[in-house]
């Protein structure tokens, strides 16, 4: 596509787009703001205030609330006295004609500078008046890292920026080390459902600056006791997260009928993922949007469960009608893991075990899955009392939030221990420097004494270095005798973060 100077743009209407979506430089704020503001909320205030680093990546699935987030945060900027002209807002998605700039983040930059700010960044920093940036779905623009990298190493100026594609977020990285903090905010925390259906919000159990309080096994403990503290709220939350998952949609929207909901998340979380970032992806590359739709069903069937080369392969024929290959496959997973609704759990290496196993595939939110193969699992144990012929399954639901609830605190590494000749599969197992956390996932009524036999083995190879484990179940009471097991509900694993 052809550069055009931004002179020519501006002309053709972008200056009036950029000027429309900062309200606040004509002395208005944003209408209709939630009251309701999310754990990042505080983390991303604090990073434009006086962070460490010049630039907070808010990084999760479409939908979840980064652009209200954003909203929020310079509203609350604003309450506080910040010059308006000192704020700059871009909405990258809105604004396809940026992408024609030859270098959109720095032009555009320069543009607010001269036309908003009235100084340089450097005079306007020594002013006391610093510039405060917001990047908002900035991974679809091409080299905007780089550009970003440049931004903040020439100027003194604050930057948060949000993007929905990890793959695309991860691949800036590198350029921006030392230069980032990164948060990853998925669909609602438990603790957040319980605020929007009218609870009072106890704090989470984890502090986000630091893993080392998982190497204890206090902490787990703990947990569960600080399940057991607040165990009106949570059982009532986690009722709230079975019927509906935890995008902020359904419960800011709790007398919607389901269909509605479904419908709607189809429509703003799956589909815009499929048709739009799927269209944004690498030029040049063929893209099949039946294909994706197929995969990600598979994902949806094979929640929580390892499907293997044969297994995709012999589904995607049967159900495209088409010869495709793995390598295709494995793209539009990799894919759909970019875009935060699916992430692909790897098998753990231990030295020289290194048979590869298949990845692991857990699902953002169970509502996703529910409204796209239109199949409404509960998670609730009440619930499921009432449906015992969805306990199989609903082991599965709740083995896949587990997963990727772990998977999303940043830092922490995941993984899954498959089965390799005497030794039993473990579900997940955590690795923090040395020491390693083997969690087993028992979503039902009972537990014996074989369901804790993956968790047994592990812990007794020395080389695994694990002092503990943790059994996750459906309910309060123990589940095991052994005293290297500390068990506890989904419900409390829930309400760490």
């Amino acid at each position: 596509m052809k550069q055009l100077p931004l002179a020519t743009l501006l002309t053709s209407g972008l200056e009036r787009t950029l000027r429309e979506g900062n309200p606040w430089w004509r002395g208005e704020r944003i209408f209709g703001l939630p009251p309701i503001r999310r754990w990042a909320f505080p983390h991303v205030l604090h990073g434009v205030r006086k962070g460490i680093a010049p630039v907070t990546v808010v990084r999760g699935p479409r939908q979840i609330g980064k652009t209200t987030l954003v909203n929020q945060v310079i509203d609350a900027l604003l309450d506080e006295g910040v010059a308006a002209q000192r704020i700059f807002r871009i909405q990258f998605d809105d604004v396809p004609s940026l992408r024609r700039l030859e270098q959109p983040l720095l032009d555009l930059s320069w543009w607010f500078m001269d036309q908003v700010l009235g100084k340089s960044f450097q005079r306007a920093a020594a002013d006391g008046e610093q510039a405060l940036l917001f990047l908002d779905e900035v991974q679809n623009l091409r080299d905007w890292a780089p550009q970003l990298k440049l931004l903040v190493d020439q100027h003194p100026v604050r930057v948060v920026v949000t993007g929905s594609s990890a793959l695309r977020i991860e691949a800036g990285r590198d350029s921006l080390a030392g230069r980032i903090t990164t948060l990853e905010m998925g669909p609602l925390l438990l603790r957040e459902i319980g605020e929007f259906r009218g609870g009072g919000q106890p704090d989470a159990f984890l502090p986000l600056n630091g893993l080392a309080p998982l190497k204890d096994k206090a902490f787990w403990l703990g947990l569960r006791a600080h399940g057991e503290q607040h165990g009106a709220f949570r059982q009532q939350a986690f009722l709230h997260f079975s019927e509906r998952g935890a995008y902020p949609v359904v419960h800011a929207h709790p007398d919607e009928p389901w269909e509605r909901i479904a419908d709607q998340l189809n429509e703003t979380v799956v589909r815009r993922a499929i048709q739009h970032d799927l269209r944004m992806g690498e030029r040049g590359k063929k893209r099949d949007e039946h294909l994706l739709e197929e995969v990600f069903r598979l994902a949806c069937r094979y929640v929580g469960q390892s499907p293997t080369q044969a297994l995709y392969l012999d589904e995607i024929r049967r159900a495209l009608n088409a010869n495709i290959g793995w390598q295709r496959i494995l793209h539009y997973l990799r894919f759909l893991d970019g875009a935060l609704l699916v992430r692909m759990i790897e098998p753990l290496e231990l030295r020289l075990k290194k048979k590869r196993g298949a990845s692991k595939l857990v699902l953002c939110d169970h509502a996703l899955r529910a409204a796209w193969l239109q199949e409404q699992v509960p998670l609730d144990p009440a619930a499921l009392a009432h449906s015992p012929h969805l306990a199989d399954l609903a082991g599965r639901i709740a083995e896949s939030a587990a997963g990727y609830f772990l998977r999303s605190i940043i830092g922490l590494d995941v993984a899954h221990f498959p089965e390799r000749g005497a030794e039993p599969e473990v579900d997940y197992v955590l690795s923090i420097g040395e020491q390693r956390i083997p969690i087993e996932i028992k979503y039902k009524g009972r537990i014996d004494h074989a369901d804790t036999r993956g968790l047994r083995a592990f812990i007794e190879k020395s080389v695994y270095n694990a002092p503990f484990a943790v059994l996750v179940t459906q309910h309060d009471a123990p589940a095991s005798d052994d005293p290297r097991i500390v068990s506890l509900p989904l419900s409390s694993l829930l309400l760490m973060r």
